[in-house]
């Protein structure tokens, strides 16, 4: 009986990953792997099956050991994660297959950056190619990559299999109604994905993955992940019903959320159905409440003709949260047609949108938008996948360090380290947001552990004084909410833990290239000096290495990934300018020795075995894991040396002993 592993890579620190709020109630992770285990349950019975979540568990060499086959299934942000387990899969002789949105968009990217090899790739939705994909497998005939001809039935879709987790570790289970968005936004991959007609479940599909969660134990919140949970508004309708006379029967034990287009407003009939089923949260994404920019990047479903898109907007916030639903939305920094951004930090807090993910325009690969940008020659590089880390992939429309410093202002007004504009967003939702049966979680142990850590961690903080004002208030006009209004409070710590780590690194980066620049100033200046100049430039590069080590150990453990990249380039591309300053000085010193021919030779040598000493000291200040990066500039720099002295001297004339890293 075979051995599959399923193996989901681990997420980097992320806004919506909610790792600090998790903590909280002590929870590991903010969704299960809902695509793996969708594929476990692809697998005929004579499989054994195991899952690992990275983000809650580690790979361990055993876990390797015991399987005959991995699966992955990776967005963008997981990458460095996935390619060391395909590294680490490798090394084992494990076959790898690799499936999901990443591997589907950048297969190209994954075959040039990974220093290891994916045996198949399973691209698309896989419910019409997962079996001949294994029956080939099993006979050792299967392909490199395996492709949807056509975009399947979602009622194929086998129950996902909750059972190989613990869902306790979770603070939200995960299920799916519907694949595909009927709305065509230039920036979503989405629709390159699942297509613009969405595909649906049937009612007793979903009431089987309820009941199995249920059955297992499951209560709390549930995210419906649709991208567009009305995009097929009449299925939904037929589904919202169902859902409610299953959570009725067992009174409520599902907080529902979703994601949503702005036009579920104009569905009254659909906002008291989800809110009749036990939905508590809808995310809208509201990119921008400028007509300009929203037009410009094909949202138009987000304006109006009647009024501005920032007055239609609020009214749709508004129209929600009057259901007994909060609302989270996406806004874009970036878009075209953008030229000020105080317009979305007024609306966000006149809104009062607590959780308002603000995050650089980035084009994804194969999107309308990824397109267009090549195409106007403005696309730089590919995205990153996380677009909160304070880089850009494309020029923007205004200036690049403008853009950037305006979106670290957004961001920094949003979740300023006290919180004192969060905590009156927070005000605003509870004024507007009508409470009904089931909008309101429940108070257990669990909860209880998570009041008692914020009122630790926020009450005697920065965040004191504010948070203090946000509960007396709470208590005085909205004391039915307060689990709801605790619940907010802990989210808004993770959210401005998040920005003053990111900004953090972005500092960093500044940090960075400042220093660079004062580096080349160095040289060019101890170039003009006579004598050991190469001396005095190596003691500079050792302060400067240990001041910019310094700062790169101030910065939070788990964000030192997001600086790691740019700490490499920096030593890299410092010591590649300090060995060209230095071959410069060699050519001109070992010119006057070729004149007098043999009898300087032994000058020349202790030139030479002075120079490399000199390196190697420079070499040893660099960071321990960035030395294997200029191995090639190591080579370069001998072959040179070695080139110019058999030009001079018409052989090597001295020893020259290997650089190695």
């Amino acid at each position: 009986m075979p051995n599959a592993l399923l193996v989901y890579p681990e997420f980097p620190p992320s806004f919506w990953g909610f790792k600090y709020a998790l903590d909280f109630v002590g929870k590991r992770a903010s969704m299960p792997p809902l695509g793996l285990l969708t594929i476990a349950g692809m697998f005929p019975k004579n499989y054994r099956l195991k899952a690992v979540d990275m983000n809650i568990e580690p790979l361990t060499e055993a876990h390797l050991q015991w399987a005959d086959v991995v699966l992955t299934s990776t967005m963008i942000v997981q990458k460095e994660s996935f390619y060391d387990v395909v590294r680490r899969c490798n090394r084992a002789g494990v076959p790898i297959i690799a499936g999901g949105p990443h591997p589907t968009s950048y297969h190209d990217n994954i075959r040039e950056e990974c220093e290891g090899t994916v045996d198949h790739f399973l691209f698309g939705e896989v419910e019409e190619t997962f079996e001949g994909f294994l029956t080939d497998f099993e006979s050792g005939t299967a392909q490199d990559v395996y492709r949807e001809t056509r975009k399947p039935a979602i009622t194929l879709a086998p129950l996902p299999r909750y059972d190989l987790i613990d869902i306790n570790a979770y603070g939200s289970m995960a299920l799916q109604f519907s694949r595909g968005c009927p709305f065509n936004c230039e920036f979503c991959d989405i629709t390159k994905l699942f297509g613009r007609v969405p595909r649906t479940k049937t009612n007793e599909q979903m009431l089987s993955e309820f009941e199995m969660l249920y059955q297992l134990g499951w209560k709390g919140a549930m995210f419906v992940v649709d991208d567009n949970f009305i995009g097929n508004k009449r299925d939904a309708m037929r589904l919202l019903p169902a859902v409610t006379e299953w959570q009725e029967k067992r009174n409520f034990p599902f907080s529902l959320y979703t994601e949503a287009s702005v036009n579920l407003v104009e569905i009254p009939e659909m906002l008291d159905a989800m809110s009749d089923a036990g939905f508590n949260m809808v995310f809208l994404g509201i990119e921008s409440p400028n007509d300009a920019a929203l037009l410009s990047t094909s949202k138009g479903q987000n304006t109006s003709k009647d009024e501005d898109a920032g007055s239609y907007l609020l009214r749709a916030v508004r129209k929600i949260q009057s259901r007994g639903m909060e609302v989270t939305g996406g806004f874009i920094i970036g878009l075209d047609g953008d030229t000020e951004f105080d317009s979305h930090i007024d609306f966000i807090q006149e809104a009062g949108i607590p959780m308002a993910m603000a995050g650089l325009l980035t084009a994804l690969k194969e999107t309308d938008l990824w397109h267009r940008l090549k195409q106007e020659g403005r696309l730089l590089v590919e995205s990153s996948g996380n677009n909160t880390d304070m880089t850009l992939n494309f020029a923007p429309e205004m200036p690049r360090e403008q853009l950037l410093s305006e979106y670290r202002r957004v961001i920094s007004t949003l979740y300023e380290p006290t919180l004192k504009n969060y905590f009156d967003r927070c005000l605003t939702l509870l004024d507007h947001m009508r409470p009904t049966g089931h909008n309101v979680r429940g108070i257990g142990k669990m909860e209880l552990i998570g009041f008692l850590r914020s009122i630790q961690r926020q009450l005697f903080s920065k965040q004191g004084i504010a948070y203090a004002r946000y509960l007396v208030k709470v208590l005085k006009n909205h004391r039915g909410m307060l689990p709801e209004a605790v619940r907010l409070a802990v989210m808004g710590y993770h959210l401005e833990k998040m920005t003053r780590h990111t900004v953090a690194v972005e500092d960093f980066r500044n940090l960075l290239a400042s220093e660079m620049d004062a580096f080349k100033a160095h040289i060019a200046q101890f170039a003009k000096t006579q004598g050991e100049w190469g001396n005095d430039v190596n003691q500079y590069a050792q302060q400067l290495f240990t001041r910019v080590k310094a700062e790169y150990d101030t910065i939070h453990e788990d964000f030192r990934y997001a600086a790691h990249e740019a700490l490499a380039g920096f030593q890299t591309s410092v010591f590649k300018e300090y060995l060209e300053a230095e071959f410069d000085a060699f050519k001109s010193a070992i010119s006057g020795f070729a004149k007098a021919q043999s009898d300087r030779l032994s000058e020349v040598q202790a030139y030479v075995q002075n120079l490399l000493a000199r390196v190697r000291a420079q070499h040893e200040q660099l960071h321990d894991d960035f030395k294997h990066n200029v191995q090639e500039t190591f080579d370069a720099f001998q072959e040179s040396i070695t080139r110019h002295l058999e030009q001079l001297f018409g052989g090597i004339p001295v020893q020259i002993e290997e650089l190695q890293s």
